[in-house]
């Protein structure tokens, strides 16, 4: 249970409704975030919190997810269910860009499955997604017959049907008819006079004519069309080509039929699919929402935290993220919160001074906790523990209602009213101002018995109040604790942090007088709530702020401690590394000592050997024994004393070595701190991509991301993978040269193919204006690959069509430039082909 109904809207949710919206690529997600909704289900909830953990890793980490053409054509598909409607050009082409998209999302999680099976130990690191993909049909066939019909700027081929292959080739062969007999006709009415020299035939209603001055028209033998505004000239069909043109209607009629047929033929296929197809866009529905939900959760810094199936509540550094993007825009950080409500302490009672963040910190529990039951990841630490709660109340703001006859009051009794019939153990309530709106002394005695009551049922909440019996209250019972919003006496500005386990003060004297009010008037309230309660106060407060300086006391002895074991723990590695070396040198002296032992042996032996072997010959024994006797003194020379001392100088090499090393550490430290920071890269930066030798120029920063110019070419990287380089030499690139281009440019390349018209009309246009559009629109045809563009700029003086020509005269890429067919326009549009 949700109260009130403006829940949402109270908490601030709405807002992130809205921003999940623009997060979306399409409608089909915006469809599902309007959807979403509250959830109590504990599998659920974690279920919508892994899939959209999964995708934050995915948004990170790879760059070759599909993110392109999200169409919502649920509609078209519903619509061909009724026999004989069929899908037109533009919906065939979008079913099939959007099912080209479906199938390769499936692909890529199946795919990283596959790819990482080794380094995630068998398992799929997107095992939610997977689950998620598992049943969904991708639909080949259909793609493959799509693309039979469709070329790839979406409109029919030719070769679609034999009967639309003789129709378009018969429509070519007439238009070429009509071509030629005008062409001879209007020579012959310029070589007459009838007609001026730099006249071209035109179009009017779809029918090739020729612009006449009036006074010659009857000269023309033909069918006035049309006539100017000015009524200077007239426009006339010649009565050779009128057949012909009548021809080309009947063949278009013929097309468009044609055409027709093969879209109900193929939308008739198609029918009883619709079913399976629509079940594939619910899948793309949810990829494009639970995308949105991790787009956003990276912009918030929202995570996961350790979710459990209890009710409980133990956050660190969580944050508000509205006020968290409202401060960030004015270079400002919000202060985060630590709150915990277990079974022990279920009700939190905030006291403390106005405008002291007590109200923020009541918005902050309610809409982080709703929106971790919606699924979305939150603003918090990640050692955080979350529960789950069956309903959520709230009491917040002013409700008063002339229509429903509702004072202040009487709405907050009417709201807990609501609260005791609906709350459990299951519950979280926010109430704030806790018995605001009457007068204090009856409204502090309802507000405790209503708080006795919320504490007897075990429900959970976030309370704030401004009333001493509450405190109390908390102070006297189990399952309540007071909390206070700290405020700074000295500098007289609250610090907007919780603090658990005392009651806060109000301030009122404090902040009286810092507003400047009237230090009489500030006494005489004194004496009028009476010395004992100042001085309470006082005491309070004093409280408070010795309870913060041995805090802050008790943290800094804990990182202390926490550097000491650091540092013990540290020396006793270096410790345990020495004793290993120097286990294993006496190890090795060992082996030494044992091998000389046995080279002493083997000598003695070869010695009795030879003597034996020399029959007691006094010269080769004198001889052998002298050999023995120089070896014996070898090994006499052979100092044990030495031996440890040659031990110890090792172990004082390797000491000395290893405090050489520190001092490095410590130097490289040092000087990475004194080092100045690297340039950031910005807009009009040469930069290269880590690792590849091409150079572009940075044309502008959007977060995280940059526009690069690579020669013709421009693509959107990630700055952390860009680095500074040195401008590139003016020098001609030979046509050979290779370079590097990323997939995301790749996909920005087919998009602007896919996206690219081959006519540009310039009519109406100055001249620099036409020559910039002219200039932009060459550069984006030679960029994706189009062999032939037209150019409209109509008749006119000519001035247009001369600056054209000029400049495409200097385009290397240009191979050549005429007029159009005269029955397209003629002198009006040039036609460029291009290398």
């Amino acid at each position: 249970m949700i109260y009130p109904h403006n829940f949402e809207q109270k908490i601030g949710f709405s807002q992130i409704r809205q921003l999940l919206q623009q997060k979306c690529l399409g409608p089909l997600g915006q469809d599902r975030v309007e959807q979403m909704d509250f959830s109590d289900d504990y599998t659920e909830i974690n279920r919508r919190l892994e899939q959209t953990t999964e995708f934050v890793r995915i948004v990170q980490e790879e760059d070759e997810f599909p993110s392109q053409h999200f169409f919502d054509v649920r509609p078209s598909l519903k619509r061909i269910r009724v026999e004989g409607l069929y899908l037109n050009e533009q919906e065939l082409f979008d079913l099939r860009r959007s099912l080209e998209t479906i199938r390769d999302i499936v692909r890529f999680l199946q795919q990283t499955e596959a790819d990482d099976d080794e380094d995630y130990g068998g398992a799929t690191p997107y095992p939610a997604l997977r689950e998620l993909a598992a049943d969904i049909l991708t639909f080949p066939q259909l793609i493959a017959r799509i693309g039979d019909i469709l070329d790839k700027f979406g409109h029919v081929r030719d070769n679609a049907s034999a009967e639309l292959l003789r129709i378009r080739r018969e429509l070519s062969a007439t238009t070429g008819s009509i071509s030629r007999s005008l062409n001879s006709i209007l020579r012959a009415a310029q070589a007459e006079g009838y007609v001026d020299k730099d006249v071209t035939p035109t179009l009017r209603d779809g029918r090739l004519v020729i612009p006449v001055a009036p006074g010659m028209k009857r000269k023309l033998r033909g069918i006035v069309h049309d006539e100017s505004a000015t009524g200077k000239t007239v426009f006339i069909e010649p009565a050779e080509v009128v057949e012909a043109n009548n021809r080309i209607r009947e063949l278009e009629g013929e097309e468009r039929r044609e055409i027709i047929r093969i879209l109900t033929e193929f939308s008739a296929t198609v029918r009883p699919q619709v079913p399976a197809l629509l079940q594939s866009y619910e899948f793309l529905a949810d990829i494009d929402f639970i995308r949105a939900k991790a787009v956003l959760s990276i912009a918030i810094g929202g995570v996961k935290p350790s979710f459990e199936d209890r009710q409980v509540l133990d956050w660190f550094e969580a944050v508000h993220p509205l006020l968290q993007m409202s401060l960030a825009r004015h270079g400002k950080k919000v202060v985060p919160l630590d709150i915990e409500l277990t079974p022990e302490q279920r009700i939190l009672l905030i006291s403390g001074p106005n405008a002291g963040g007590k109200s923020v910190c009541l918005k902050t529990v309610g809409l982080l906790q709703y929106m971790l039951q919606c699924g979305l990841p939150v603003p918090m630490n990640e050692r955080s523990h979350a529960g789950v709660f069956s309903h959520l109340f709230i009491d917040i703001g002013d409700e008063q209602s002339i229509e429903d006859d509702l004072s202040t009051y009487s709405s907050h009794l009417t709201n807990m009213k609501m609260m005791l019939r609906g709350c459990d153990s299951r519950s979280l309530i926010l109430i704030d101002e806790f018995g605001g709106g009457t007068e204090p002394q009856i409204g502090g005695a309802i507000a405790e018995a209503l708080l006795k009551r919320f504490n007897q049922r075990g429900t959970f909440g976030v309370i704030t109040t401004h009333y001493q019996n509450l405190k109390h209250f908390a102070e006297e019972h189990e399952g309540v604790v007071n909390g206070a919003m700290l405020y700074d006496r000295h500098e007289m500005r609250a610090l907007f942090q919780l603090q658990m386990g005392n009651p806060g003060s109000s301030f009122a004297v404090e902040i009286a007088r810092k507003i400047g009010l009237p230090e009489e008037v500030i006494a005489d309230a004194s004496d009028i709530v009476g010395s004992e309660y100042i001085q309470s106060d006082k005491y309070l407060q004093d409280i408070v702020r010795d309870k913060r300086y041995w805090e802050t006391k008790r943290q800094n002895i804990r990182k202390r401690e926490k550097q000491m074991e650091d540092t013990i723990a540290r020396y006793e590695a270096e410790i345990a590394e020495l004793e290993a070396q120097r286990k294993e040198i006496l190890r090795k002296a060992k082996q030494e000592a044992e091998q000389l032992l046995q080279d002493s042996n083997a000598r003695i032996e070869n010695t009795i050997r030879s003597i034996k072997e020399a029959q007691a010959e006094k010269e080769r024994t004198r001889d052998v024994r002298q050999e023995l006797t120089d070896f014996r003194q070898q090994v006499a020379e052979i100092d044990p004393a030495a031996t440890e001392e040659a031990i110890a100088r090792k172990m004082e090499q390797l000491r000395q070595k290893q405090e050489r090393r520190q001092q490095r550490k410590a130097a490289q430290k040092a000087a990475a701190a004194e080092a100045p920071k690297e340039k950031p890269i910005e807009a009009d930066s040469y930069v290269r991509v880590k690792g590849q030798p091409a150079i572009g120029q940075v044309l502008e920063i959007n977060g995280k991301t940059a526009v690069v110019m690579f020669g013709l070419m421009k693509t959107t990287v990630r700055v952390e993978r860009l680095e500074h380089a040195d401008p590139p030499q003016q020098q001609a690139l030979s046509p050979g040269k290779a370079s590097f281009i990323s997939s995301a440019t790749q996909s920005q390349l087919r998009e602007k193919r896919l996206n690219f018209r081959q006519d540009i009309d310039v009519r109406g246009m100055r001249g620099d204006e036409a020559l910039q559009a002219v200039t932009y629109f060459i550069d984006d045809a030679i960029l994706v690959g189009v062999s032939r563009v037209r150019i409209l700029h109509g008749t006119g003086t000519g001035i247009l069509r001369t600056l054209i020509r000029q400049y495409l005269s200097t385009v290397s890429g240009v191979k050549e430039f005429r007029d159009e067919h005269v029955q397209f326009g003629g002198a009006g549009i040039t036609v460029v082909d291009l290398y």
